[in-house]
């Protein structure tokens, strides 16, 4: 065989898509499936696997989920990052803060994220066009939605004087939305408390300390936070401070109030990334895909318990309202 010949016939093996090499080798296709904690992940979970089995992928039959979850504990995830490369997974999917970790792990198995704060800025990907090296995904823009949940806020919080902001400082991205919130409430002559935390010990202590004595509470949703939304929500509540979040799970949850995309509806088109990608598409020539809308989720209930009214142009503009 000559040289070119053998070479073209090399490149071709490499290009096989995952499936056909996966199903050579006598097993599934497996994807790596790493989340923050399986009951409050459940929703999107379900919507991941529902997307999935709609493409032809039926979990145990043509494809294999090993699912993993970190319960908002960084350390855990390059534990699990490590067992997945040893298993030999053919995908990785994996919150946004959680995609750094896993690239340390491996430069060749292909890591989709459902959602990520800023991708780009957070060193995931080199552009949202082209994103290079093997990972791809979908951005929530919660940087630069920052201003409009503030803005939510001030609607049924007049009085917003001072804004306590709860964000894991340990991670990149949500320093980063920090950052977008106190800069967008220095213009509006909003005084700001952060509430920093690193583990699930800082959580209830904050709420005890003299920066959660705001009007308001805006929280920067992570895997910590995720891990965590129910003791939050309650010590929230306890303190009376209205909450705002990204995603309407933890408006449902006992929440205030969220705005951002549908995060179900990013883990299924993140299945289709999953798809593609399986069928032979490189995850550097797949784009990183934005939200088109965003939704507004209020809970009336919660919005009675802290006494708050909240106006019915504001209600008419939510896509939820839970009563």
């Amino acid at each position: 065989m000559k040289r070119r010949e053998f070479l073209t016939l090399l490149g071709g093996a490499t290009a096989w898509p995952i499936v056909a090499r996966a199903q050579q080798a006598g097993k599934l296709p497996t994807v790596g499936f790493i989340g923050a904690d399986a009951s409050a992940w459940s929703p999107w979970t379900a919507a991941f696997v529902d997307r999935l089995r709609a493409l032809g992928w039926i979990e145990g039959r043509t494809i294999a989920i090993e699912y993993r979850w970190s319960e908002g504990q960084a350390g855990r995830i390059a534990e699990i990052a490590a067992e997945f490369v040893r298993l030999n997974v053919d995908v990785i999917v994996t919150n946004g803060d959680a995609v750094p970790t896993v690239k340390q792990a491996t430069a060749v198995i292909p890591i989709v994220f459902p959602m990520s704060t800023d991708p780009v800025g957070g060193g995931l990907v080199a552009s949202l066009a082209r994103p290079g090296g093997n990972v791809t995904g979908l951005s929530v823009q919660a940087t630069d939605t920052a201003g409009k949940r503030l803005e939510l806020l001030r609607e049924v919080v007049p009085h917003l004087l001072r804004l306590a902001i709860m964000a894991n400082v340990e991670y990149p991205q949500g320093v980063r939305e920090l950052d977008e919130v106190r800069t967008a409430a220095r213009e509006s002559g909003i005084q700001i408390a952060p509430l920093e935390i690193r583990r699930v010990e800082d959580i209830a202590p904050l709420f005890q300390t003299p920066n959660a004595r705001a009007d308001a509470i805006y929280v920067v949703q992570d895997a910590l936070v995720s891990a965590n939304r129910t003791r939050i929500i309650t010590l929230a509540l306890g303190a009376r401070l209205p909450t705002i979040f990204t995603t309407r799970d933890f408006v449902r949850a006992g929440a205030f109030m969220s705005y951002g995309p549908n995060f179900a509806d990013q883990f299924r088109r993140s299945a289709e990334l999953v798809d593609k990608i399986l069928r032979g598409t490189k995850p550097a020539d797949i784009p990183v895909e934005q939200p088109t809308k965003f939704e507004i989720v209020i809970n009336l209930v919660t919005a009675q318990a802290l006494g708050l009214t909240v106006s019915p142009s504001l209600l008419a503009r939510a896509d939820e309202v839970i009563e």
